[in-house]
């Protein structure tokens, strides 16, 4: 009873609790209980495709197996590009210990600032960022043993170029992420690249990996790639243009040699240029395949073509008379001269001694659409047909834009551009009796056949007289070649300046083939702005045809056809241009 008393006697508990604050608690827990299964339901239904992927990022990776680029090499297996394991070193910023005294060495050994490596480390992406790609392998164990936290290494292909420099514009290079940046490297990307590997992983906190969860699809290599460039002559021709440039204080210069029988390019150099294997501050000027990119107004190279077409009309024969007196002829206002007066000179003396008075007259008694129609076929004004980026077509306007003057000057080869490329494929007219080949740069041993520009009797005719013009009383004596017979055409172009033609900038060339009555090869070379006080290309471009020239017959076992014996080198027959 007295229990009972003490009970009713306490004021709390006698009080009665309102009724809204019994709803509110309850309210409260029903809403809560609301919003744990609101986020339940997003986490598991509405958003769970997304907390999968979160999830996998901390445990599960796909690890890229890289395949092996294919090999490029050179008509006789040696190698002109190769791939070599690398490691790349990345990490996984959140685990790296910023405070960490060992980062100050791991940036010494990447050659990077320290405050480069610490912003590399805090990027956004706390789960993987690439700190350096394809370090040296020396290099890579020093940071191996730092043994720093977060701080991993990954196995790629890095490409190596044994030729460097002087295959540079033929090879061309990749890029870090392997892929064909110039050169062959960027024609036949997609054969050379081959497929990417994966193996997807799960990996503890320490980036070991613990087990494969699929799978491993393995990398499938590119497949190699043989050219037909000879690395032999490709050197020795790129020596002696880069000797030649130094020698005359040259602007640049290029050569490209071909084998007549196949149409396979054996060498193919320019120069300036660049090591393919440390490519730091490159420039355009070291970038540019000018043998393929640039295009210039070829000069007395084209007069040859001319000579041939007139024979093939049956306009002159090669003992024709042409009065070529006082040395100078106008057109349409403008005035046309020769170095000086020859005088009456036959078709053979024309292209022996570069005659532009001669060779106009020759010209102009054909119709411009002939001379059009023959330059076209012998690929001027077309782009060439090489898997190769950048290659150019050069400029042939059509015949019936030509002025008088211009029919005039087309003939000794003003109003028109070519690359070198095409130029020395034009030759091929010459050292295969009339047919222009297709030029390859891939390896193959057959034969070639070509289309028909001149009839056998006149090339061979024109032949003769490039042989001519390396004789005494030629333009191009310095050509002569010990134990081999050549012939070929010098050229020598003012450049173009704005509207007009500069004073004092020329390019040099000389574009030739040996031996003369069974042609193997092809050899073109230019020089350009040569500053030594030469710029005939009899002077300043031949010499690098003739050795190249006895090299490369040497390399391909080709016999003498001559008595060995010194050079002839005659007192300098100026050419006109």
């Amino acid at each position: 009873m007295t229990r009972s008393i003490a009970y009713h006697a306490n004021p709390l508990l006698a009080s009665k609790t309102p009724v809204w604050r019994s709803k509110f608690i309850v309210a409260m827990l029903a809403l809560a209980f609301a919003l744990l299964a609101g986020r339940a339901a997003h986490v598991q239904v509405f958003g769970n495709d997304f907390y999968q992927r979160q999830g996998e990022v901390r445990y599960a990776r796909t690890l890229e197996l890289p395949a092996k680029r294919g090999r490029i090499l050179d008509r006789n297996g040696l190698l002109l590009a190769s791939s070599v394991v690398a490691q790349s070193i990345w990490a996984i910023p959140e685990d790296v210990p910023k405070d960490d005294p060992r980062l100050r060495d791991l940036a010494r050994l990447l050659d990077m600032p320290l405050a480069t490596l610490r912003q590399r480390l805090s990027a956004e992406d706390r789960t993987f960022v690439w700190v350096k790609r394809q370090v040296d392998q020396p290099v890579a164990n020093q940071i191996a043993a730092l043994g720093i936290k977060g701080i991993y290494q990954r196995p790629e292909y890095k490409r190596q170029y044994p030729e460097a420099e002087a295959a540079a514009h033929v090879v061309g290079f990749t890029n870090v992420e392997d892929r064909g940046q110039e050169g062959i490297e960027l024609a036949f990307q997609d054969r050379l690249a081959g497929r990417n590997g994966s193996r997807r992983v799960i990996k503890d906190r320490l980036g070991r990996v613990v087990e494969d969860v699929r799978e491993v699809l393995p990398p499938e290599d590119g497949a190699d790639l043989q050219l037909s460039i000879d690395s032999k002559v490709q050197f020795f021709a790129y020596q002696k243009l880069r000797q030649a440039i130094d020698t005359h204080k040259a602007l640049a210069g290029s050569v490209i040699v071909l084998d007549t029988q196949t149409g396979e390019v054996l060498a193919l150099a320019n120069h300036p240029s660049y090591n393919p294997n440390r490519r730091h501050n490159l420039s355009g000027e070291q970038l540019r395949n000018r043998v393929l990119t640039d295009s210039f107004e070829p000069g007395s190279t084209m007069k040859p073509f001319v000579a041939a077409l007139a024979l093939d009309k049956g306009l002159v024969r090669p003992d024709t008379p042409i009065q070529t007196a006082p040395g100078r002829m106008s057109i349409g206002g403008a005035t046309i001269r020769d170095s000086k007066d020859h005088g009456v000179m036959t078709v053979n003396e024309i292209i022996k001694k570069s005659g532009n008075v001669g060779t106009v007259k020759m010209a102009m008694q054909m119709p411009a659409r002939d001379l059009w129609e023959a330059y076209a076929k012998a690929g001027f004004g077309q782009k060439p047909e090489v898997p190769f980026p950048g290659a150019v077509s050069g400029r042939l306007r059509p015949y019936k834009s030509w002025r008088p003057i211009e029919h005039a000057t087309m003939s000794y080869g003003y109003g028109l551009s070519a690359s070198l490329f095409q130029l020395a494929q034009a030759y091929t007219v010459f050292a295969r009796d009339g047919e222009l080949i297709p030029l390859t740069m891939v390896r193959t041993d057959r034969p070639v056949s070509g289309e028909r520009v001149f009839s056998p009797e006149s090339a061979l005719a024109v032949r003769r007289m490039l042989h001519m013009a390396t004789q005494e009383g030629g333009t191009a004596t310095r050509a002569q070649t010990m134990g081999y017979s050549v012939g070929g055409k010098t050229g020598t172009a003012r450049k173009q300046e704005g509207r007009g033609y500069a004073e004092r900038k020329y390019r040099s060339f000389f574009v030739g083939l040996a031996p003369v009555e069974a042609p193997r090869i092809v050899v073109a070379v230019m020089i350009d702005e040569p500053q030594s006080g030469h710029y005939y290309g009899g002077v300043v471009a031949a010499p690098v045809f003739s050795e190249t020239v006895q090299h490369t017959l040497r390399i391909l076992g080709v016999q003498p056809d001559m008595d060995v014996k010194p050079q002839i080198v005659a007192d300098l027959v100026e050419e006109s241009f």
